[in-house]
């Protein structure tokens, strides 16, 4: 029987792949976890401010709370000298303030009824009794109640990426727990007889397996759990076995490398004899053409090439748009950028180029390669921090062109 791999396959043109892969992705179950274990993970809820903040009005600084009709005529040489009628710190409220009177008022206390103003310590004068002011008070300095958020305010939507200053918010409006997106469960299998594990001996025309733990450190990234499954040998009944294994405890299944057309090359056979529906098997792009996914009930198969940049590209733009599909965010980031180096030559196939990107004084956005351009290079993927998008057509780019760059880590 001919392999599966050897059929006939058309290439989809990527943003019709990536469609794909997002329509067949259902979105994630929630759960809630304690405030303090939600960093890292995404809101499955709008977060809406329960109260205003500041929930009333405030004093910014350290200073004295007073009426300001009672320094209209205060100068150097007139200062205007007020009794203290008590000191008043933060979480506490006392007395309304009196006529001709001034409070010591501490950051953050409550600006007692009857002052309009607050005078900063810094420009009077004052003992334990009296306060005097050589100026009248010019400014309220006072923090108005609702001046930051307003009681209703939706100041953060579902599908984002919690971090510190979204806990910060959340513990400012008293959410003890937060509603959040499960972490879906992937198992990532590396393919091939000639890996081998980091740390052991790699005899002559074997070499270490690097894409799986790359796989696995993306997926961590993009908010799921990763495990590791384990080189897979170049036998279809092992990998068949494994993956059907995996698809017991697995919500998605990653392997890289076994997808071409090569003798060794299983993993399309295996997708047959498991009944999967294979959503594509050949994308328009370059690196990662080989690309395939497909789908065992509601649960997809990533089938990546065993080449390390082109695994790379495959994992951020398709298990990146699983992965985004199933909290309810939005794609990476893309900006334009400025070409920092010619591309001369035409090709047919969309090319996603590992790229750096730096901001140039003047502000513009200038992207570089960050190594060779082939996809069996592994240098440039350290110092990568954008994929340059090259559209594929019939001519080549020129250094200075407009270019757009999908934005993967922090420029």
């Amino acid at each position: 029987m001919e392999k599966v791999s050897t059929l006939f396959r058309k290439p989809l043109a990527v943003d019709e792949a990536i469609s794909l892969v997002r329509e067949a992705t259902r979105r994630a179950e929630t759960e809630t976890v304690p405030l303090h274990r939600s960093n890292g993970r995404t809101l499955a809820m709008d977060l809406v401010a329960t109260h205003d903040v500041p929930a009333f009005d405030k004093s910014p600084y350290d200073g004295f709370a007073v009426r300001s009709a009672d320094l209209q005529i205060a100068s150097r040489d007139e200062p205007v000298t007020l009794p203290i009628q008590y000191v008043q710190g933060a979480g506490h409220v006392g007395a309304p303030l009196r006529d001709g009177q001034a409070i010591r008022i501490m950051t953050g206390a409550k600006i007692p009824a009857g002052a309009d103003a607050v005078v900063m310590l810094e420009l009077v004068q004052a003992d334990e009794r009296v306060v005097t002011f050589k100026r009248p008070a010019r400014d309220a300095n006072i923090s108005y109640r609702g001046e930051d958020v307003a009681a209703g305010t939706n100041l953060v939507n579902r599908g984002t990426r919690i971090n510190p200053g979204v806990i910060a918010l959340l513990a400012t409006f008293g959410y003890e727990r937060v509603d959040v997106y499960g972490k879906p469960h992937i198992t990532v299998f590396a393919t091939g007889d000639e890996l081998v594990e980091p740390g052991l001996k790699k005899d002559e025309g074997r070499i270490y397996n690097s894409n799986a733990y790359m796989i696995l450190a993306q997926i961590e990234a993009l908010g799921g759990t990763a495990t590791y499954g384990g080189i897979l040998p170049d036998t279809f009944t092992s990998t068949k076995r494994a993956i059907d294994e995996a698809l017991q405890t697995s919500d998605a299944i990653v392997t890289t490398g076994g997808v071409s057309v090569g003798d060794f090359d299983y993993l399309p056979d295996v997708y047959h004899a498991l009944g999967a529906t294979v959503l594509f098997n050949k994308v328009g792009m370059r690196p990662g053409s080989v690309t395939t996914v497909a789908r065992v009930n509601d649960r997809l198969l990533f089938g990546l090439s065993g080449n390390p940049s082109a695994c790379f590209v495959g994992t951020e733009l398709f298990v990146g748009t699983y992965m985004k599909t199933l909290f309810g965010q939005t794609e990476r980031p893309t900006i334009e950028a400025q070409l920092g180096i010619d591309f001369p030559k035409p090709n047919p196939f969309d090319r996603f180029v590992r790229g750096h990107v730096t901001i140039e004084a003047a502000g513009l956005a200038v992207v570089h390669p960050s190594g060779k351009d082939k996809s069996g290079i592994v240098s440039s993927l350290a110092t990568c921090n954008a994929l340059i998008h090259l559209p594929g057509g019939t001519r080549g780019f020129q250094k200075g062109d407009m270019v757009r760059c999908h934005i993967i880590d922090q420029l």
